[in-house]
């Protein structure tokens, strides 16, 4: 070989350290095996640190008709039915549990202040009831810190500044993964009996995104390029509210928790709009007025009333992320912003400067620091960025096992949980709840493997070759150059809209820059060198953008985040589907499957109880207009 290469063995490999990867290796342990868990930054620095607003699980601490069943339905209603049905039943089940275990783990939650002290819940997007366990609005931060302590304290070996580049197979099963430190751009040979793949999302692809820089796609390229399968590839989430004040922070996330304490949007008139964009399976669950929205904001909120003492609905600035965002984005296009192109999200008018330093104090810190705007005194300005990914790994809802032996996958880069929208706060939950289960069952398999596999010597030759390739042209494109046309082919073909002619353009596109990555070059060695690295991420982001093109032009129907201008209605006949991307011989192969359906006494049930409506249900199944 052209370096050497250091070799480990463990009965489990994780790859990836936020949420996730943490919760699998802390359940992969528990269960007796040696594991090792890979983190592309620093541990404690996965981008799960940046989830802002809470947890989502059905508690019941503060307004006790919430329900698993009602979140299930929320989600499946969120999600537009594009969910597997299974996954969402799991994740409202479980969902609770795992939050007073994280409690139990030594997390500090916000209490209620009526003298139990029980977790503190406050409203999101999309939800019911009030539903998420938040700190503050450091949750993840708080999520994060807590598994951490957990995972040193139980012995997990980790890796840090640790990149995967391939996974290695012996014919339909996975045997270890090869990759190299970041630091010193020594390779890297991990022997394993199975592995969990929580490598978090592909916001990177985008050029207004809330990710940090690690999320370049890298659990989903590497998925596919072994054979597994991916799913609901086109569901792409661009949350609503992103910074777009200064140019050096456009993008970062701003908490949904803002709203869910009271904030409203208006544009440039003055108006407070989202009245105007209510979706019929909304229509009965929202605010239709402003008088309304207000007094349920002065009685819920501002006094602490509880919500089911309240005839009035709760304001449609909660609605979910996909209406929220497409609103933001009308009201831009059609000249009803501000300066810097966003719309005003409004706080400071609506609680006082001491709750909103006491509720929101990084939305506080971050607008004051990074844009110099006090957020007790002044509107900020905000709109869409790219944020989640729903599509990834098709899993078994139950193993979260993916189409490769041995390969498991969890958190944002697998697919079927959220369908083709998420709810706020259904990430940090879903992290615990599948992670736990891709853990424990990766574990089970690990246990019935006896011996580690002998990897081919040349095989490792020529993955070192690959990742040296970018030294070899000395005259070749920069790395960054490429990644920022990549991101703007992509944001203008395969954006929040779509139609066919822009995205068969997105293709060719996509194939030119292709050819330009075989020449992409790379100044100096390997080591402390993030122009490499760079080079490197750009294999991922463009099997992602391709995947995302492809199902997006197949999927002819608008559906929650993906929003087709030339189908804009539900299809029956898609709402029935899902599109499958896989790895063949010639090209990327895309073709659609049947999608689960809920089991229909079950949604009987749901409906009889008023959980369910069941005239929104045949409006998102195309069989009825739904506008």
């Amino acid at each position: 070989m052209d370096a050497k290469y250091t070799t480990h063995e463990f009965d489990v490999l994780v790859i990836g350290a936020g949420g996730a990867g943490l919760r699998a290796a802390i359940e992969a342990s528990a269960n007796g095996l040696k594991v090792a868990l890979v983190c592309k930054s620093l541990l404690g620095k996965a981008h799960t640190v940046m989830a802002e607003g809470g947890i989502a699980a059905a508690l019941g601490t503060v307004d006790s008709r919430d329900t698993w069943q009602q979140h299930f339905a929320d989600t499946m209603i969120g999600g537009n039915l594009a969910n597997h049905w299974q996954m969402a039943q799991i994740h409202a089940l479980e969902a609770p549990d795992r939050v007073r275990e994280l409690e139990k783990w030594g997390a500090v939650f916000d209490r209620t202040t009526d003298g139990k002290g029980n977790i503190n819940v406050r409203h999101f997007g999309g939800h019911t009831y009030k539903r998420l366990a938040h700190v503050g609005d450091r949750t993840g931060l708080e999520l994060l810190r807590t598994l951490q302590d957990r995972g040193v304290h139980q012995g997990i070996e980790v890796f840090m500044e640790c990149t995967v580049y391939s996974l290695l197979k012996k014919e339909n099963r996975v045997v270890g993964a090869f990759g190299y430190f970041r630091e010193t751009g020594s390779p890297v040979l991990f022997k394993a009996k199975s592995i969990v793949l929580a490598t978090g999302g592909i916001g990177k692809l985008y050029r207004v995104s809330s990710n940090s820089w690690e999320c370049t796609g890298d659990g989903f390229a590497l998925g596919y390029l072994a054979g597994a399968e991916l799913a609901d590839m086109e569901y792409v989430q661009f949350h609503p509210t992103g910074m777009v004040w200064p140019p050096s922070v456009r993008g970062l996330l701003i908490t949904e928790g803002v709203r869910g304490e009271g904030g409203v949007f208006r544009n440039n008139l003055g108006k407070r709009f989202m009245f105007d964009y209510i979706p019929p399976k909304y229509k009965d669950k929202y605010a239709s007025t402003e008088e309304e929205a207000n007094t349920w904001f002065q009685k819920v909120i501002v006094e602490g009333r509880k919500e089911e003492t309240v005839k009035e609905r709760k304001p449609p600035e909660l609605m979910s992320r996909d209406v929220v965002a497409r609103a933001l984005w009308t009201e831009i296009e059609q000249g009803r912003g501000f300066e810097h192109g966003g719309i005003h999200l409004d706080i400071a008018t609506r609680r006082s400067a001491e709750d909103i330093k006491k509720k929101l104090p990084s939305m506080y810190h971050q607008f004051k620091q990074l844009a110099d705007v006090d957020i007790t005194k002044v509107p900020m300005e905000v709109g869409p960025t790219c944020h989640y990914m729903m599509g990834g790994i098709k899993v078994d809802p139950e193993t979260q096992g993916s189409t490769i032996d041995g390969l498991f996958a969890a958190g944002e880069c697998s697919a079927g949980m959220h369908g083709s929208n998420r709810l706020g706060g259904n990430s940090l939950s879903d992290l615990l709840v599948f992670g736990r289960r891709a853990g424990l069952s990766a574990a089970e398999y690990s246990k019935k493997i006896k011996t580690f596999e002998q990897i081919d010597e040349s095989e490792l030759d020529q993955l070192n070759h690959e990742m040296n390739r970018p030294f070899e042209n000395p005259k070749g494109e920069n790395a960054y150059a490429i990644l920022s046309d990549l991101q703007q082919v992509m944001e203008k073909g395969a954006g929040m809209y779509r139609e066919e002619k822009g995205m068969m353009n997105c293709l060719k596109e996509l194939d030119q820059i292709k050819k330009r990555l075989e020449k992409v070059s790379t100044e100096g060695n390997r080591m402390f060198n993030p122009g490499w690295h760079t080079a490197l991420d750009l294999r991922n982001l463009l099997i992602v953008g391709e995947a995302i093109t492809r199902a997006a032009l197949i999927r002819r129907e608008s559906r929650g985040a993906h929003t087709r201008i030339d189908f804009l209605n539900y299809s029956e006949s898609f709402s029935k589907t899902r599109v499958i991307v896989k790895k063949s011989a010639q090209e990327m192969q895309v073709s659609s499957e049947n999608l689960s359906q809920i089991p229909k006494d079950f949604e009987a049930e749901l409906i009889a109880k008023n959980i369910l409506n069941e005239v929104v249900l045949n409006q998102l199944r195309g069989k009825i207009a739904a506008h």
